[in-house]
């Protein structure tokens, strides 16, 4: 487990830029944290991390974008308006979710029994206006791998930010 302090937005986007540089095929990163905490802005930096040119939006009323054009597809899922995990098999979610491309997932936690058992967890948390306390963990070994190369191509746990 890694816990860094975020500054900035632009610094959210940095931590993501650098899991997007180390993801690989069938990543997922579960986000969770409260409205505001920066999850879409660290799927920014990640789909950027990727080389993909899309615009990211918060997919609060479309809950699932797919994102072409970098070196892997990105499925961004947004969950805030899921209530029950039954309404998820309507999603697509074995398309996304273990595929060939990366899936991000926010408001994971609402994806019960559905989340997969290998993800990098991060869990936002505000800590004043433009803070943020990023806490990833990696569950299974090849997202640990994940969250070791992610520090290779530039995040450290202060970067001074």
């Amino acid at each position: 487990m890694s816990t860094w302090m975020s500054r900035s937005v632009g610094a959210t986007r940095r931590l993501g830029e650098a899991l997007g540089r180390a993801a690989e095929p069938g990543d997922c990163l579960l986000l969770r944290g409260p409205l505001g905490a920066g999850k879409t802005e660290l799927v920014r930096g990640l789909a950027r991390g990727l080389g993909c040119t899309a615009q990211v939006r918060s997919p609060t009323f479309n809950l699932v974008h797919r994102l072409e054009g970098g070196r892997l597809v990105l499925h961004h899922l947004d969950l805030y308006r899921i209530e029950d995990p039954r309404e998820l098999r309507e999603l697509g979610l074995e398309e996304a979710l273990g595929g060939e491309g990366v899936a991000a997932v926010e408001w994971s936690e609402r994806l019960g029994g559905h989340a997969p058992a290998a993800a990098l967890t991060c869990d936002l948390a505000l800590e004043g206006e433009s803070r943020r306390s990023i806490r990833l963990e990696a569950r299974g070994e090849h997202c640990a791998r994940w969250l070791h190369a992610a520090r290779r191509e530039g995040w450290d746990e202060d970067p001074g930010y």
